[in-house]
């Protein structure tokens, strides 16, 4: 691995968690997985490993202040040694998961660090000294990200070598499991999406869906576009039904006056 790749991976891991602040919009596993490829090489495993994660993470957000497994360093690390490795994107997915799971420790420690920033923020602006406060602000961005820079850095440092010599005597249903997992794992993402959207109001579209992709062999981009066609529909009739209902409002009221001015004459 070359040291420039190294370092434009370990500022992408840097840049991603403060993402959110800026207006570039790359904090998913989709977009991370994509840049990670790009810089080793590979695009279509750095797409793959991006695109599995991101469906792990549907409907799932860190409203306020919670943390969740950071998926994005997942994809990072997932897609670095799929590529080096050779083990294929259900290993990197296996791999991704637990890097994923240890970011969120090293997130709480990152936003209790930055609580030490926020407080002299607090006392400069008290003191009216807003430039001490801007650069308290400015301060508070590199324990957060840190807390994946220094990780991923860590860990692509290590090497290629160390990690084959790791996996060479780890056990083949340890590396089995982890790829069993990471082909289930997309799975859970979806079924928590769908826990919170209105799936029985919905039941025939998703099951018109799942019809069309598990026994028409239909394409994802079919099966998206053939969605597309039916939320439009839907949108069509709603909005018919609204304009009847309001039409037929109009209809009451008129009828209503005219009766009321009928009994006052």
């Amino acid at each position: 691995m070359q040291w420039w790749q190294i370092l434009l991976l370990t500022a992408l891991a840097f840049w991603m968690v403060i993402d959110p602040l800026t207006l570039v919009l790359i904090n998913n596993p989709l977009a991370i997985g994509m840049i990670s490829g790009l810089i080793m090489g590979n695009l279509k495993i750095g797409l793959a490993v991006g695109s599995t994660l991101q469906l792990m993470v549907l409907g799932v957000g860190t409203y306020g202040g919670a943390s969740m497994p950071d998926f994005m360093t997942g994809a990072i690390i997932g897609t670095v040694y799929a590529v080096l490795t050779g083990k294929g994107t259900q290993f990197a997915i296996g791999l991704a998961v637990p890097v994923g799971l240890l970011m969120v420790q090293l997130d709480v420690l990152a936003r209790f660090t930055n609580t030490i920033f926020q407080h002299r923020v607090d006392r400069f602006i008290s003191n009216n000294e807003p430039k001490k406060a801007a650069r308290n602000v400015l301060y508070g961005v590199f324990p957060w990200g840190l807390s994946r820079a220094l990780p991923v850095f860590i860990m692509l440092l290590v090497g290629n070598h160390v990690v084959k010599a790791i996996l060479a005597v780890i056990p083949t249903w340890l590396t089995t499991g982890l790829k069993v997992s990471g082909g289930i794992l997309p799975v859970v993402g979806i079924a928590i999406l769908l826990r919170y959207l209105p799936t029985k109001k919905f039941f025939s579209y998703l099951l018109i869906g799942f019809l069309a992709s598990a026994y028409l062999k239909v394409p994802m981009m079919g099966v998206a576009l053939m969605g597309a066609a039916m939320a439009f529909i839907y949108y069509k009739n709603e909005l018919k039904s609204a304009n009847y209902a309001l039409a037929g409002q109009q209809q009451e009221k008129e009828e209503y006056e005219n009766d009321k001015g009928e009994y006052e004459n």
